[in-house]
């Protein structure tokens, strides 16, 4: 025993050195690489008289490579959501716009559908328990989800086919490949879906067949019309609403034609300020409280009438004429450059902004509770905080800002100007009540329409990200958004805006601090029908 001992002892005291010996080279490993990492500023750290930060962000996206915010999935969408008033109106009127009221689930995959739209709409614990009850009654209940929504005939890539299906030479003009009104290969389409539309060229619009032997021949007074006037109509129907003349190409194979290839409706409607670009703004036209600044720079004339004008001062402003020919020409570039000649895959593709509906963030997190010292508990309690991000955009350059618990059935209603800070008491029981704490604001795209220009570069500025600025908590600051403009789901265009950045600007010393964005989400866009058209 006394010779094991001392061996004990040496062994122990070896351990305890390598032990040491680890510990200290661990400690020492980040010195030796700290001088690799290039010095970022913290997000805390106040900048003083800090550019514009969408010139510096805009250049640094050029530095790297860009960044894809598209999703293949589309996400939680509260298109066309009722008011909460209209369900309590008196007769049919008010029953029709019940919310849908659904029976309680019974079955395990009823259960798990649940679960998953309580989880898309922010609902966390509504969905966990939804989520027990489904594996409760069925332990692979995940599986008939799978089945029932995402089959795997959804997944299959298309093989390749012949795209000359009559065999004829490549210099013949053959039916199978050229259409009879439109041009489907200067569409942007893909070869199998191009050669699928150009075989509906030379179809006509059939009449329904009688509905017995001895019944008259029907007519088909859509069909009789003369090609001309359909094509006014469609264009009108697209002038009032895109949705509705995209859904005419599933009535029939000629209709479907003249939607994919009609390039003279696709124009009518990108150049249109209805939804088109023409609506676009790429300057902001007002300040941040909604007053013009066309007007601002009128009182500023006025006030400094006997000041000193320059006599090129008409060179420095362009006219709305001058500014209405440079966004034609820009768009006509971007039309050859970028999108095919198409103007149906400009409109689709080109970043812009929706104005018939509101953009909405759902942000969830955890955050640990307050245990009780008083009880023995297994676990400490976890709090899940959902909130609610609104945005809602204005054709005349303005924009409405808001961030509140409450959900988008009680929001997006009373999302409008008439709203804004307009009798909200904080004990206040009216529906409106949710606008107190909504912000004014206002918005711009970038492009190479806009007058302003990478402050590293010099570069016009790329297509594809929008600016957004509201009023502060006080009006000594303001906030600064940026974003860029993606999409989500393979159909979709322009229902994203993925985060870039978000400043507070103190307006009385000039500087920046910059907010981090943990928590936050994207915004997803989600028609509101009784928006209209957004006027």
């Amino acid at each position: 025993m006394s010779n094991t001992a001392p061996e004990t002892e040496a062994e122990l005291e070896a351990f305890r050195q390598q032990w040491r010996d680890e510990v200290s080279a661990r400690n020492k490993r980040p010195e030796t690489t700290a001088p690799r990492i290039p010095p970022v500023a913290s997000s805390e750290q106040r900048v003083r008289h800090a550019p514009p930060p969408t010139n510096t962000e805009t250049s640094t996206a050029r530095r790297k490579d860009a960044v894809d915010f598209s999703e293949e999935i589309e996400p939680k969408a509260y298109h066309d959501l009722p008011d909460g008033e209209e369900q309590l109106r008196l007769g049919a009127a008010g029953q029709s716009h019940d919310r849908n009221r659904s029976s309680e689930p019974s079955s395990a995959l009823e259960h798990y559908e649940h679960a998953v739209e309580k989880e898309s709409t922010g609902l966390l614990g509504d969905s966990v328990t939804h989520y027990r009850k489904a594996f409760k009654l069925d332990s692979g209940v995940q599986e008939a989800y799978k089945r029932k929504h995402f089959p795997p005939s959804s997944f299959v890539k298309s093989t390749a086919t012949n795209v000359n299906p009559t065999g004829a030479a490549v210099t013949v003009p053959g039916t199978a490949h050229h259409s009879l009104h439109g041009s489907a290969a200067a569409s942007g389409l893909p070869p199998t879906l191009r050669q699928l539309v150009d075989q509906f060229a030379s179809l006509k619009i059939d009449p329904p067949p009688p509905a017995t032997e001895a019944s008259p021949a029907e007519r088909s007074l859509l069909g009789e019309l003369p090609e001309e006037i359909l094509t006014q109509i469609l264009r009108n129907v697209a002038i009032r609403d895109v949705a509705s003349f995209g859904r005419i190409a599933q009535v029939c194979k000629r209709l479907a034609f003249l939607v994919m290839t009609e390039e003279a409706i696709w124009k009518r409607i990108a150049v249109g300020k209805e939804v088109g670009f023409a609506a676009m703004h790429y300057d902001y036209v007002c300040d941040v409280e909604g007053f013009p600044l066309e007007a601002n720079d009128e009182i500023a004339r006025y006030l400094g009438a006997h000041d000193e004008v320059p006599d090129d001062l008409s060179i420095i402003i362009p006219t709305p004429e001058e500014r209405a020919m440079a966004f034609s020409s820009i768009t006509e570039q971007l039309l050859h450059a970028t999108y095919a000649s198409s103007w149906r895959q400009l409109f689709r593709s080109r970043p812009r902004i929706r104005f018939n509906g509101c953009y909405i963030s759902t942000v969830n997190y955890t955050r640990p509770g307050a245990s009780s010292t008083n009880t023995l508990t297994w676990g400490a309690p976890v709090h899940v905080v959902t909130y609610f991000r609104y945005l809602r955009f204005f054709r005349d350059g303005t924009a409405i800002s808001l961030l509140t618990t409450s959900e988008p059935a009680d929001v997006v209603h009373h999302l409008s100007k008439d709203n804004m800070h307009a009798h909200h008491r904080q004990d206040s029981l009216l529906p409106s009540a949710v606008m107190k704490d909504a912000l004014r604001g206002r918005w711009r795209l970038s492009g190479p329409a806009s007058s302003v220009v990478d402050s590293i570069t010099g570069e016009p500025e790329a297509e594809g990200e929008l600016h957004i600025e509201t009023e502060g908590v006080v009006p000594k600051y303001t906030y600064r958004m940026h974003f860029a403009m993606s999409q989500a789901g393979k159909g979709a265009r322009n229902n994203k805006l993925a985060w870039k950045g978000f400043w507070s600007h103190n307006r009385l010393t000039d500087d920046c601090a910059a907010f981090t964005l943990k928590n936050d989400r994207a915004f997803y866009w989600s028609r509101v029908k009784s928006y209209g058209m957004g006027y």
